[in-house]
Protein backbone atom coordinates (compact mmCIF):
# COMPACT_ATOMS: atom_id res chain seq x y z
CA UNK A 1 0.00 0.00 0.00
CA UNK A 2 1.24 3.86 -0.92
CA UNK A 3 0.27 7.08 0.45
CA UNK A 4 0.10 10.29 -1.73
CA UNK A 5 0.02 13.89 -0.26
CA UNK A 6 0.73 16.90 -0.94
CA UNK A 7 3.41 18.74 0.59
CA UNK A 8 1.81 20.33 3.93
CA UNK A 9 0.14 16.98 4.82
CA UNK A 10 3.72 15.35 3.90
CA UNK A 11 5.27 17.29 6.66
CA UNK A 12 2.48 17.07 9.16
CA UNK A 13 2.94 12.94 8.62
CA UNK A 14 6.83 13.57 8.88
CA UNK A 15 6.49 15.26 12.57
CA UNK A 16 4.09 13.13 13.20
CA UNK A 17 5.94 9.63 12.67
CA UNK A 18 4.22 8.48 9.94
CA UNK A 19 6.33 9.44 6.76
CA UNK A 20 9.83 7.84 6.02
CA UNK A 21 11.24 4.80 4.55
CA UNK A 22 11.28 1.54 6.71
CA UNK A 23 11.93 -2.12 6.10
CA UNK A 24 9.78 -5.33 6.36
CA UNK A 25 10.61 -5.31 10.06
CA UNK A 26 8.24 -1.69 10.73
CA UNK A 27 11.18 -0.25 12.68
CA UNK A 28 10.45 3.24 13.39
CA UNK A 29 11.16 5.90 10.80
CA UNK A 30 14.05 8.18 10.84
CA UNK A 31 13.14 11.39 12.68
CA UNK A 32 11.77 14.51 10.33
CA UNK A 33 14.99 17.30 9.95
CA UNK A 34 13.96 19.97 12.29
CA UNK A 35 13.70 23.33 11.31
CA UNK A 36 10.78 25.76 9.80
CA UNK A 37 9.72 24.40 6.33
CA UNK A 38 12.65 21.87 6.49
CA UNK A 39 11.96 18.83 4.37
CA UNK A 40 11.47 15.37 6.00
CA UNK A 41 14.88 13.48 5.84
CA UNK A 42 16.82 16.34 3.81
CA UNK A 43 19.57 18.48 5.47
CA UNK A 44 18.11 22.14 6.31
CA UNK A 45 19.89 23.46 3.86
CA UNK A 46 19.26 22.34 0.97
CA UNK A 47 18.05 24.96 -2.11
CA UNK A 48 14.02 25.27 -2.59
CA UNK A 49 13.23 25.25 -5.94
CA UNK A 50 10.05 24.37 -6.33
CA UNK A 51 7.63 22.82 -3.74
CA UNK A 52 5.22 20.88 -6.02
CA UNK A 53 6.32 18.70 -6.77
CA UNK A 54 9.41 19.23 -4.57
CA UNK A 55 12.87 20.17 -6.49
CA UNK A 56 15.33 20.74 -3.70
CA UNK A 57 19.01 21.49 -5.05
CA UNK A 58 22.29 20.43 -3.01
CA UNK A 59 24.49 23.14 -1.55
CA UNK A 60 28.24 23.40 -3.53
CA UNK A 61 29.74 22.77 0.04
CA UNK A 62 28.76 19.02 -0.10
CA UNK A 63 31.06 18.55 -3.06
CA UNK A 64 33.62 18.01 -1.08
CA UNK A 65 32.44 14.71 0.04
CA UNK A 66 33.70 11.46 -1.91
CA UNK A 67 30.40 10.36 -1.28
CA UNK A 68 26.97 12.61 -0.97
CA UNK A 69 25.35 12.31 2.32
CA UNK A 70 21.78 10.84 2.20
CA UNK A 71 20.19 13.71 3.59
CA UNK A 72 22.24 16.16 1.27
CA UNK A 73 21.30 14.36 -1.70
CA UNK A 74 18.90 16.40 -4.43
CA UNK A 75 15.39 15.92 -4.76
CA UNK A 76 13.82 15.53 -8.31
CA UNK A 77 9.78 14.86 -9.02
CA UNK A 78 8.12 15.63 -12.29
CA UNK A 79 4.62 15.00 -10.64
CA UNK A 80 2.90 16.14 -7.65
CA UNK A 81 1.23 12.94 -6.68
CA UNK A 82 4.48 11.71 -4.61
CA UNK A 83 4.30 8.65 -2.06
CA UNK A 84 4.55 9.83 1.54
CA UNK A 85 4.63 6.17 2.60
CA UNK A 86 4.79 3.17 1.36
CA UNK A 87 4.09 -0.51 3.07
CA UNK A 88 6.37 -2.69 2.90
CA UNK A 89 4.43 -5.33 3.70
CA UNK A 90 2.06 -5.34 0.55
CA UNK A 91 4.65 -3.20 -1.73
CA UNK A 92 5.18 -5.87 -4.95
CA UNK A 93 7.38 -4.81 -7.85
CA UNK A 94 5.42 -5.89 -11.02
CA UNK A 95 7.18 -7.07 -13.74
CA UNK A 96 4.89 -7.70 -17.07
CA UNK A 97 5.00 -7.46 -20.80
CA UNK A 98 6.95 -9.43 -23.18
CA UNK A 99 8.25 -12.31 -20.69
CA UNK A 100 7.25 -16.11 -20.17
CA UNK A 101 7.02 -15.61 -16.25
CA UNK A 102 5.13 -12.44 -14.75
CA UNK A 103 6.56 -11.74 -11.24
CA UNK A 104 5.36 -9.65 -8.07
CA UNK A 105 8.40 -9.66 -6.36
CA UNK A 106 8.40 -7.96 -2.32
CA UNK A 107 10.92 -5.69 -1.44
CA UNK A 108 11.68 -9.49 0.92
CA UNK A 109 11.85 -11.62 -1.98
CA UNK A 110 14.04 -9.08 -3.85
CA UNK A 111 16.67 -9.13 -0.93
CA UNK A 112 16.13 -12.89 -0.78
CA UNK A 113 16.31 -14.42 -4.15
CA UNK A 114 18.23 -12.49 -6.09
CA UNK A 115 22.57 -11.67 -5.96
CA UNK A 116 22.88 -8.42 -4.28
CA UNK A 117 25.25 -5.93 -5.99
CA UNK A 118 26.60 -2.19 -5.23
CA UNK A 119 28.26 -0.26 -7.37
CA UNK A 120 29.56 3.86 -6.59
CA UNK A 121 27.69 6.00 -9.44
CA UNK A 122 27.04 9.85 -10.20
CA UNK A 123 23.57 10.73 -10.30
CA UNK A 124 22.76 13.62 -12.04
CA UNK A 125 19.99 15.69 -13.41
CA UNK A 126 19.94 16.41 -17.17
CA UNK A 127 19.57 20.27 -16.74
CA UNK A 128 22.18 20.68 -13.76
CA UNK A 129 23.07 24.58 -14.70
CA UNK A 130 20.28 25.13 -16.66
CA UNK A 131 19.90 28.43 -15.12
CA UNK A 132 23.19 29.46 -16.71
CA UNK A 133 21.50 29.24 -20.01
CA UNK A 134 21.48 32.64 -22.10
CA UNK A 135 19.21 33.06 -23.53
CA UNK A 136 17.30 31.65 -20.40
CA UNK A 137 15.35 28.51 -20.89
CA UNK A 138 12.58 27.00 -18.92
CA UNK A 139 11.93 24.62 -16.39
CA UNK A 140 13.53 24.59 -12.92
CA UNK A 141 16.50 26.60 -12.51
CA UNK A 142 19.33 24.61 -11.22
CA UNK A 143 22.39 26.14 -10.68
CA UNK A 144 25.11 23.13 -10.37
CA UNK A 145 24.03 21.28 -6.99
CA UNK A 146 21.50 18.85 -9.20
CA UNK A 147 24.21 16.25 -8.38
CA UNK A 148 25.33 13.50 -5.81
CA UNK A 149 27.73 10.14 -5.10
CA UNK A 150 26.40 7.19 -3.83
CA UNK A 151 26.69 3.59 -3.21
CA UNK A 152 23.78 2.11 -4.28
CA UNK A 153 23.03 -1.16 -3.28
CA UNK A 154 20.35 -3.44 -4.87
CA UNK A 155 19.80 -6.55 -7.34
CA UNK A 156 20.70 -6.30 -11.49
CA UNK A 157 17.80 -5.32 -13.34
CA UNK A 158 19.21 -8.48 -15.67
CA UNK A 159 18.47 -10.93 -13.07
CA UNK A 160 14.99 -9.47 -12.44
CA UNK A 161 14.38 -9.98 -16.06
CA UNK A 162 16.03 -13.72 -16.50
CA UNK A 163 13.30 -14.30 -13.79
CA UNK A 164 10.47 -13.54 -15.65
CA UNK A 165 12.00 -14.86 -18.55
CA UNK A 166 12.23 -12.12 -21.82
CA UNK A 167 10.48 -13.16 -25.13
CA UNK A 168 12.17 -13.60 -28.24
CA UNK A 169 12.32 -9.94 -30.05
CA UNK A 170 11.59 -7.61 -27.17
CA UNK A 171 12.41 -4.14 -27.94
CA UNK A 172 12.45 -1.89 -24.92
CA UNK A 173 12.06 -2.39 -21.25
CA UNK A 174 9.58 0.61 -19.50
CA UNK A 175 9.85 2.03 -15.76
CA UNK A 176 7.23 3.71 -13.78
CA UNK A 177 7.31 4.43 -10.51
CA UNK A 178 4.41 5.05 -7.63
CA UNK A 179 4.20 9.07 -8.46
CA UNK A 180 1.20 9.91 -10.00
CA UNK A 181 -0.13 13.19 -11.67
CA UNK A 182 -2.45 15.40 -10.36
CA UNK A 183 -4.64 15.13 -13.30
CA UNK A 184 -5.73 11.89 -15.35
CA UNK A 185 -4.40 13.66 -18.23
CA UNK A 186 -0.88 14.43 -17.31
CA UNK A 187 0.88 11.42 -18.50
CA UNK A 188 2.66 9.72 -15.86
CA UNK A 189 6.35 9.77 -15.69
CA UNK A 190 7.19 7.10 -17.47
CA UNK A 191 10.84 5.67 -19.04
CA UNK A 192 12.40 3.33 -21.48
CA UNK A 193 15.90 1.65 -22.09
CA UNK A 194 16.41 -0.08 -25.11
CA UNK A 195 16.41 -4.14 -24.02
CA UNK A 196 20.59 -4.02 -24.39
CA UNK A 197 20.91 -1.63 -21.97
CA UNK A 198 18.65 -3.02 -19.27
CA UNK A 199 20.72 -6.30 -19.16
CA UNK A 200 23.63 -4.53 -18.89
CA UNK A 201 25.39 -5.41 -15.94
CA UNK A 202 25.70 -2.45 -14.30
CA UNK A 203 21.71 -1.52 -14.38
CA UNK A 204 20.56 -1.75 -10.41
CA UNK A 205 17.24 -1.72 -8.98
CA UNK A 206 18.35 -0.61 -5.75
CA UNK A 207 17.05 -0.17 -2.11
CA UNK A 208 19.94 0.93 -0.35
CA UNK A 209 22.01 4.43 -0.80
CA UNK A 210 25.16 4.52 1.15
CA UNK A 211 23.84 1.53 2.85
CA UNK A 212 20.81 2.72 4.12
CA UNK A 213 17.30 2.83 3.08
CA UNK A 214 16.69 5.01 0.27
CA UNK A 215 14.99 8.25 1.91
CA UNK A 216 11.36 8.35 0.76
CA UNK A 217 12.12 11.59 -1.27
CA UNK A 218 15.15 9.75 -3.03
CA UNK A 219 12.48 7.27 -4.34
CA UNK A 220 12.25 4.46 -1.18
CA UNK A 221 11.44 1.34 -1.90
CA UNK A 222 13.31 1.12 -4.56
CA UNK A 223 14.90 2.79 -7.70
CA UNK A 224 16.48 1.73 -11.09
CA UNK A 225 19.93 2.80 -11.50
CA UNK A 226 21.39 3.57 -14.73
CA UNK A 227 25.08 4.26 -13.90
CA UNK A 228 26.81 6.84 -16.39
CA UNK A 229 23.11 7.66 -17.48
CA UNK A 230 20.93 11.13 -16.59
CA UNK A 231 19.23 10.56 -13.38
CA UNK A 232 15.86 11.10 -16.03
CA UNK A 233 16.10 7.34 -16.13
CA UNK A 234 16.78 6.40 -12.52
CA UNK A 235 13.08 6.33 -11.61
CA UNK A 236 12.17 6.55 -8.34
CA UNK A 237 9.81 5.04 -5.71
CA UNK A 238 9.92 1.99 -9.16
CA UNK A 239 7.06 0.06 -9.09
CA UNK A 240 6.32 -1.67 -12.85
CA UNK A 241 9.21 -2.82 -15.25
CA UNK A 242 7.26 -3.76 -18.78
CA UNK A 243 8.94 -5.44 -21.47
CA UNK A 244 7.86 -4.25 -24.75
CA UNK A 245 7.85 -5.88 -27.88
CA UNK A 246 8.39 -2.39 -29.53
CA UNK A 247 9.59 1.22 -28.81
CA UNK A 248 8.33 2.95 -25.96
CA UNK A 249 6.33 5.92 -27.28
CA UNK A 250 5.61 7.85 -23.95
CA UNK A 251 5.34 11.43 -23.43
CA UNK A 252 8.71 11.41 -21.46
CA UNK A 253 10.38 9.24 -23.77
CA UNK A 254 8.96 10.83 -27.71
CA UNK A 255 8.31 14.61 -26.56
CA UNK A 256 10.25 15.00 -23.56
CA UNK A 257 14.38 14.75 -22.62
CA UNK A 258 15.34 15.26 -25.87
CA UNK A 259 18.49 16.82 -27.24
CA UNK A 260 19.40 18.25 -31.02
CA UNK A 261 20.35 14.80 -32.68
CA UNK A 262 24.04 16.45 -33.45
CA UNK A 263 27.43 15.69 -31.84
CA UNK A 264 26.96 19.11 -29.36
CA UNK A 265 23.24 19.09 -28.47
CA UNK A 266 23.17 22.42 -30.00
CA UNK A 267 20.65 24.93 -31.14
CA UNK A 268 19.98 28.26 -31.62
CA UNK A 269 16.87 30.09 -30.58
CA UNK A 270 16.39 31.62 -34.08
CA UNK A 271 16.96 28.15 -35.18
CA UNK A 272 15.62 24.80 -33.50
CA UNK A 273 16.76 21.54 -34.08
CA UNK A 274 14.55 19.37 -36.05
CA UNK A 275 15.84 16.53 -35.39
CA UNK A 276 15.89 15.30 -31.85
CA UNK A 277 16.98 12.36 -29.97
CA UNK A 278 16.00 10.94 -26.42
CA UNK A 279 19.36 11.76 -24.00
CA UNK A 280 20.88 9.21 -22.63
CA UNK A 281 24.66 9.43 -20.97
CA UNK A 282 26.27 11.78 -19.27
CA UNK A 283 29.33 14.42 -20.56
CA UNK A 284 32.44 14.74 -18.78
CA UNK A 285 32.37 17.76 -16.17
CA UNK A 286 34.02 19.41 -13.00
CA UNK A 287 32.91 21.01 -10.57
CA UNK A 288 34.09 23.16 -7.43
CA UNK A 289 33.59 22.58 -4.24
CA UNK A 290 35.70 25.30 -2.78
CA UNK A 291 36.21 28.41 -2.74
CA UNK A 292 32.69 29.30 -3.42
CA UNK A 293 31.03 32.31 -5.82
CA UNK A 294 32.17 35.61 -4.01
CA UNK A 295 34.46 34.19 -0.85
CA UNK A 296 37.52 36.44 -0.07
CA UNK A 297 40.90 34.92 -0.09
CA UNK A 298 44.00 36.59 1.99
CA UNK A 299 46.68 37.07 -0.30
CA UNK A 300 50.05 35.12 1.11
CA UNK A 301 47.66 32.42 2.67
CA UNK A 302 47.85 29.10 0.76
CA UNK A 303 44.23 28.12 -0.16
CA UNK A 304 43.25 24.44 -1.16
CA UNK A 305 41.07 24.75 -4.19
CA UNK A 306 38.75 21.62 -4.16
CA UNK A 307 36.04 20.00 -6.38
CA UNK A 308 34.90 17.14 -8.36
CA UNK A 309 34.90 15.58 -11.41
CA UNK A 310 33.19 12.91 -13.63
CA UNK A 311 31.77 11.08 -16.85
CA UNK A 312 29.98 8.44 -18.07
CA UNK A 313 32.04 5.45 -17.21
CA UNK A 314 35.25 5.89 -18.19
CA UNK A 315 36.63 7.38 -14.95
CA UNK A 316 38.91 10.54 -15.12
CA UNK A 317 42.28 10.85 -16.18
CA UNK A 318 43.06 14.55 -15.38
CA UNK A 319 41.60 17.76 -14.17
CA UNK A 320 43.30 21.05 -14.70
CA UNK A 321 42.75 24.60 -12.65
CA UNK A 322 43.51 27.91 -13.84
CA UNK A 323 43.34 30.99 -11.05
CA UNK A 324 43.58 33.27 -14.08
CA UNK A 325 40.44 33.35 -15.41
CA UNK A 326 41.57 30.45 -18.20
CA UNK A 327 44.60 31.85 -19.56
CA UNK A 328 47.13 29.17 -18.26
CA UNK A 329 46.45 26.15 -16.48
CA UNK A 330 48.00 23.64 -14.19
CA UNK A 331 47.06 20.16 -13.20
CA UNK A 332 45.25 19.23 -10.08
CA UNK A 333 45.95 16.26 -7.91
CA UNK A 334 43.32 13.21 -8.20
CA UNK A 335 41.67 12.13 -4.69
CA UNK A 336 41.04 8.00 -4.42
CA UNK A 337 39.37 6.42 -7.81
CA UNK A 338 36.24 4.58 -6.43
CA UNK A 339 35.39 3.24 -10.03
CA UNK A 340 34.26 4.81 -13.50
CA UNK A 341 31.34 5.80 -12.50
CA UNK A 342 31.82 7.79 -9.70
CA UNK A 343 33.20 11.06 -8.63
CA UNK A 344 36.62 11.66 -8.57
CA UNK A 345 37.66 14.41 -6.37
CA UNK A 346 40.29 17.41 -6.99
CA UNK A 347 42.82 19.38 -5.47
CA UNK A 348 45.03 22.09 -5.82
CA UNK A 349 47.06 24.35 -3.82
CA UNK A 350 47.09 28.56 -4.69
CA UNK A 351 48.55 31.10 -3.10
CA UNK A 352 47.14 34.24 -4.27
CA UNK A 353 50.08 37.07 -4.23
CA UNK A 354 47.82 40.05 -6.21
CA UNK A 355 45.06 41.77 -4.33
CA UNK A 356 41.65 42.17 -6.35
CA UNK A 357 39.08 39.74 -8.03
CA UNK A 358 40.39 36.68 -9.24
CA UNK A 359 38.39 34.31 -11.77
CA UNK A 360 39.20 30.29 -11.08
CA UNK A 361 38.47 27.99 -13.60
CA UNK A 362 38.56 24.19 -13.63
CA UNK A 363 38.19 21.50 -16.54
CA UNK A 364 38.48 17.65 -17.06
CA UNK A 365 39.88 15.15 -19.26
CA UNK A 366 38.30 11.59 -19.00
CA UNK A 367 40.06 8.23 -19.39
CA UNK A 368 38.11 8.15 -22.84
CA UNK A 369 39.92 11.11 -23.83
CA UNK A 370 36.62 13.91 -23.99
CA UNK A 371 37.70 17.08 -22.49
CA UNK A 372 35.25 19.85 -21.13
CA UNK A 373 34.06 22.10 -24.49
CA UNK A 374 35.51 25.93 -24.45
CA UNK A 375 31.94 26.87 -26.35
CA UNK A 376 28.69 27.56 -23.82
CA UNK A 377 26.31 25.08 -25.39
CA UNK A 378 22.56 25.99 -25.37
CA UNK A 379 19.59 23.97 -26.49
CA UNK A 380 15.80 24.86 -25.71
CA UNK A 381 15.56 22.46 -22.43
CA UNK A 382 18.76 23.44 -21.37
CA UNK A 383 20.58 20.06 -20.88
CA UNK A 384 24.34 19.03 -20.65
CA UNK A 385 25.97 22.18 -19.68
CA UNK A 386 29.54 20.94 -18.90
CA UNK A 387 32.14 24.58 -20.27
CA UNK A 388 34.78 24.83 -17.86
CA UNK A 389 33.06 25.63 -14.10
CA UNK A 390 33.78 29.52 -13.15
CA UNK A 391 34.26 30.61 -9.70
CA UNK A 392 34.95 34.53 -9.14
CA UNK A 393 36.54 35.48 -5.97
CA UNK A 394 37.82 38.33 -3.92
CA UNK A 395 41.54 38.61 -3.11
CA UNK A 396 42.43 40.90 -0.29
Amino acid sequence: MSVWLPRRAFLRAAGAGVVGAWGCDRRAPPAPVPGEGAWPGKASDLIVLTERPPNLEMPQHYLSHDLTPNDAMFVRWHVSGLPAQVDTRTFRLQVTGHVERPLELSLDELKRSFRPASIVAVNQCSGNGRSTFDPRVPGVQWTGGAVGNARWTGVRLRDVLAKAGVKAGAVSVAVKGLDRPPLDTTPHFEKALDVAQALEPDVLVAWAMNDAALPMLNGFPLRLVVPGWYSTYWVKALATVTVLPGPFDGYWMTKAYRIPSNDGADESPSELATDTAPIARMNVRSLFARPLGGETLRRGEAFAIEGVAFDSGSGIARVEVSTDGGASFRAADLGTDLGGYSFRRWRATWTPVTAGPATLVVRATSASGETQRTARRWNRAGYMKNEPERVEVMVS
